[in-house]
């Protein structure tokens, strides 16, 4: 039986074959791994906020997605990862709460979904799959066997990206 490896909220862990990274109860949040399908490394991050530079001071980069990526791709390539070969899938981003005047600041799923997307073109690194918005929350795995990412939800069942 693989290890089942748990990704706490602003956490990010690395692992190999036969692993499984998991990271319950994302709303806004995002989980985003970085896979590389050869060396079967990769990486899980749960990330809460868009930019550092946005927020108080925090000594968790793991919480926002501009420190937490490349943190968890220097860890991935200390690894035995190759950044050439590596892709993510990401999840998550929901609009959780309904807001009569919602403005941009309050649309943090969105504003999570673009920065991890950004950071991700900023690294090089292909995105090959998503699965985020709408008003629900996920748990997301990735099994380091095979790269096969899990996003579960409540009332909408379970679909591999």
């Amino acid at each position: 039986m693989a290890g089942l490896i748990k990704v706490g909220m602003a956490d990010y862990k690395v692992g190999r074959s036969p692993s499984i990274l998991i990271s319950y109860g994302l709303g806004s949040c995002i989980g985003v791994s970085l896979y590389d399908p050869v060396s079967k490394i990769g990486g899980l991050l749960h990330i809460m906020l868009p930019d550092s530079r946005q927020a108080r001071a925090s000594d968790n980069p793991a919480k926002f997605a501009d420190t937490g990526l490349p943190l968890m791709l220097n860890d991935v390539l200390a690894q035995g990862a190759n950044k050439s070969r590596l892709v993510a899938k990401l999840a998550g981003g929901a609009q959780m709460f309904a807001f009569a005047n919602a403005t941009d600041i309050m649309k943090v799923g969105t504003r999570n979904v673009e920065a991890v997307k950004q950071v991700l073109r900023t690294m090089g690194i292909k995105l090959l799959a998503e699965d985020t918005g709408g008003n629900y929350g996920r748990t997301v795995q990735i099994d380091l066997s095979n790269g096969v990412y899990k996003v579960k939800t409540i009332d909408r069942g379970e679909k591999d990206i």
